[in-house]
């Protein structure tokens, strides 16, 4: 009997030590987890995979340096297929994880659900892609940053771009009917107006087209018979870039603007070099021009990885997401979703990869240029001059 208890109790003794040992912290909740939400699959999967690179990077390069608050980051990346409902079940796998910090998405259409659950559980999200004004001014998101501009601004410069610059007389303005680039198209047509007003211009032209077709014929017969000075496309590289081949191949000459999510190696490469020559695009300043001291740092160790530049500056705006929660988390001292949203709306020095890293009490980012690009026979952008 004595030697059954003994042989009882020493179980139970070692059953507790493997527990015990069981119940200590796993290496891995030693790390500050954020999340990035990124188009891996669909129809934008290149920015997806760039973004997911680049966030990478991003963090090896903090890491390198300590990482923030005394623990190393570790990015969980999510697919949201390209889609809203995708982006929803995204955006719920990631609160179900208990992330309080996320990075979050391609696409205004993609982003609008995604940030209404994040805000919803008090996650702080930062868009880096997403450039529809609605995004900020429609309601309150306290927890909603971005890292990219806004459409009203883009706008505001391709009016001035293509009347006082371009000396159109006449201009189509299309779009997709999607939240991006009928908020580009609709922004447009505002600051347009006192040109129209003025006799300045003329808009001939302003329609949508369905996204994800294969034949454009229709509309591209209507644009050449129209042959206006200027052709603003307002929406994604993919439509663009059918588009622009299709009319190119149909005789259209009239000089093609693409707007912000259009200059991209995948435009290129479905449109092909011969086509895209010449064509005008509108954006943020692009990878290949950034000069800031993070930006070499970063542009240095991408490149070392990948031997090519990050595909868009979409991609380099998600690894900026991460730079501005890192230093919104090291100013506020926690990953506290409330003191890291405080951090990120009153920091005055954040420094990224793509310049100060600064935002508005809605969470837009302050002091974004635009420019104006032009592809060369061989396919490259240039600045326009």
């Amino acid at each position: 009997m004595k030697k059954a208890f003994a042989f009882t109790f020493t179980v139970m003794i070692i059953l507790s030590l493997i527990l015990t040992g069981c119940a200590q912290p796993a290496a891995e909740e030693e790390t500050i987890k954020i999340g990035l939400q990124a188009p891996l699959t669909g129809a934008y999967a290149a920015e997806g995979a760039w973004a997911k690179q680049c966030v990478e990077i991003a963090a090896q390069l903090i890491n390198d340096k300590g990482g923030v608050l005394g623990k190393k980051i570790e990015i969980v990346v999510v697919d949201d297929a390209s889609n809203p409902k995708d982006s929803a079940l995204a955006a719920q796998k990631m609160v179900s994880q208990g992330l309080q910090e996320v990075i979050a998405s391609y696409g205004s259409s993609v982003t609008a659900p995604a940030a209404d659950l994040y805000d919803a559980n008090k996650v702080v999200s930062v868009a880096y892609g997403a450039t529809a004004v609605r995004l900020t001014m429609e309601k309150e998101r306290p927890y909603f940053f971005r890292t990219a501009g806004r459409d009203d601004t883009q706008s505001e410069f391709f009016a001035k771009f293509a009347v006082e610059t371009l000396g159109a007389k006449t201009l189509a303005v299309m779009h997709d009917n999607q939240d991006y680039g009928k908020g580009v198209a609709v922004d447009a047509m505002a600051f347009l107006q006192p040109y129209i007003d003025a006799g300045q211009v003329e808009v001939v032209y302003y329609d949508a087209v369905t996204p994800n077709e294969s034949d454009y014929s229709a509309v591209v017969s209507q644009i050449k018979a129209l042959n206006p000075d200027v052709w603003f496309y307002t929406a994604y590289y993919s439509e663009a870039a059918l588009l622009l081949k299709q009319a190119r191949e149909a005789g259209v000459t009239s000089t093609f603007i693409g707007s912000n999510a259009v200059p991209s190696p995948e435009f290129v490469k479905i449109a092909g070099e011969s086509i895209v020559d010449g064509s005008i695009h509108l954006n943020e300043p692009m990878p290949q021009f950034l000069s800031f001291p993070e930006s070499k740092e970063f542009l240095d160790a991408y490149q070392a990885k990948y031997n090519e530049m990050p595909g868009s500056i979409w991609s380099v705006y998600a690894a900026d997401g991460l730079n501005a929660l890192v230093a919104a988390i090291r100013k506020a001292g926690t990953t506290d979703p409330d003191k890291v949203a405080e951090a990120m709306r009153t920091m005055t020095d954040a420094t990224g990869i793509t310049g100060l890293l600064l935002f508005t009490e809605r969470g837009d980012r302050k002091d974004i240029p635009y420019y104006a690009y032009i592809y060369n026979a061989q396919g490259i952008l240039e600045p326009y001059k």
